[in-house]
């Protein structure tokens, strides 16, 4: 309460900054800072830059496959592959996610689907890392 070292938390992101529509189809990786909505497809990875607030949404009409390594996110669509959040996920109603989910806090709504395991980790864990290079985690 009184120590000279504040904890310093990533802020959520309040407001979308980046929109991908329903009828995009992104290939590649997607490396973000802020707000993103996605309502189409990304085959690839959701990155969110490390020490910048991010939030991701994921519209019951979006779909991804690869991993996602953001901070904080709300799910309600379709996801193959791994999560990993490292201070907030929410599993809406309609998610559907065939990957293992690494979280700090989950949510998690009657009728989302997970196929693979939840794992619980502390926020320093290296496992949350956003480099990909060096979490080989199968």
């Amino acid at each position: 309460m009184f120590s000279k070292h504040k904890h310093q938390k990533t802020r959520k992101a309040s407001r979308i900054d980046t929109l991908i529509g329903e009828n995009t189809h992104i290939k590649g990786d997607v490396h973000f800072s802020g707000g993103l909505r996605i309502d189409g497809a990304v085959t690839g990875n959701i990155i969110a830059d490390e020490g910048e607030p991010a939030m991701l949404t994921l519209s019951e009409k979006g779909r991804v496959q690869g991993e996602i390594r953001v901070a904080n996110q709300l799910i309600n669509g379709r996801v193959s592959g791994h999560l990993y959040a490292r201070e907030h996920v929410e599993l809406a109603v309609k998610a559907q996610i065939n990957g293992n989910v690494f979280y700090h806090l989950l949510e998690m709504a009657m009728g989302a689907e997970v196929n693979g395991q939840l794992v619980h980790v502390s926020e320093d864990d290296s496992v949350l890392n956003v480099s990909l290079e060096n979490n080989e985690t199968e």
